[in-house]
């Protein structure tokens, strides 16, 4: 019998590395996270099943023409899957407070503070512009417009970024209550603000995604892409004239699209890339970047 065919067998475990062995790990306690403590299990799910995928080796799918490459390069590379979760989340979005109050926006830009602030941060720490925006854009707390950003500035930051991105998100309510508490006195937290609801027209809610993307494509052309597609989205909503691209675009394209573009970033977090300083940091900016976004959104 020639046991040196049997030997084939073990080839995958001989080119197992530390790195793969230590990523397989974190794959399995980012799905321990979705099932067990309920922590973005949409996302986070799919990217830990990814990451486990990648790190096995001579499975092929992530080499050319493997299916996790063919989905990255048809979905990421192109920028196809954040634009489709934009759709979605336009589709479920209701501007209607926004349109109520528009000095609430206001608010909102105050809160962007730390993406400025870590992007500064990171260029000091070495990183050229395009990856320190990249890095910045966590502090947007908006996991889709991190992976759209970081998707074309800086792929081979993908991974850690979209990791970093919705592992903080799903911390939230662990994050910000001390940064909350830490700068604000018992007064204004049992402050009651006035509310009246005011109608807004129909005609208004249709008007707003058309005017914003107009007038965003005017001035910031390169971010028409995420506006104009969070914009339809809400246009399909408003509009009142086609339920069933609504429900589609909140349902099956947001749970599909959710489904593949957790799998695709998982297959970027092969060991060997991933472990490496550089992802400390930018776990580290990362958290940075929410605390200071607390800070000045209370401020």
């Amino acid at each position: 019998m020639d046991f040196s065919k049997l030997l084939i067998l073990l080839d995958a475990f001989k080119m197992l590395q530390w790195q793969n062995v230590l990523m397989i790990a974190v794959g399995g306690v980012l799905i321990m996270l979705a099932i067990k403590k309920e922590y973005e299990p949409s996302l986070l799910l799919p990217i830990g099943f990814g990451a486990i995928l990648c790190n096995l080796p001579l499975t092929g799918a992530t080499e050319a023409g493997g299916w996790l490459k063919t989905l990255y390069e048809a979905g990421i590379a192109t920028e196809l899957f954040p634009l489709f979760v934009f759709i979605a989340i336009g589709a479920m979005t209701d501007f209607g407070p926004l349109l109520e109050n528009p000095k609430m926006a206001l608010l909102g830009a105050a809160g962007q503070f730390g993406i400025f602030a870590t992007l500064l941060l990171a260029q000091t720490l070495g990183f050229t512009l395009k990856e320190a925006a990249s890095i910045g854009i966590i502090g947007a707390i908006d996991g889709p417009t991190a992976i759209y950003v970081s998707s074309k500035l800086a792929p081979h930051l993908l991974g850690p970024i979209t990791v970093c991105a919705y592992s903080y998100m799903s911390l939230v309510p662990i994050i910000q209550p001390p940064v909350m508490r830490l700068l604000t006195s018992h007064e204004e937290k049992t402050t009651r603000m006035p509310y009246s609801v005011k109608e807004v027209s129909k005609t208004v809610k249709i008007l707003f995604p058309i005017c914003v993307t107009v007038v965003v494509s005017l001035i910031a052309p390169k971010a028409s892409p995420l506006i104009a597609s969070l914009m339809f989205g809400n246009l399909i909503r408003e509009s009142g004239v086609v339920e069933r691209l609504n429900d589609a675009a909140q349902n099956e394209l947001a749970n599909l699209t959710t489904l593949f573009l957790g799998l695709v970033i998982g297959s970027t977090m092969e060991g060997v890339a991933f472990i490496k300083p550089t992802t400390l940091l930018i776990l580290g900016m990362g958290l940075l970047a929410f605390v200071l976004d607390t800070f000045g959104g209370v401020m």
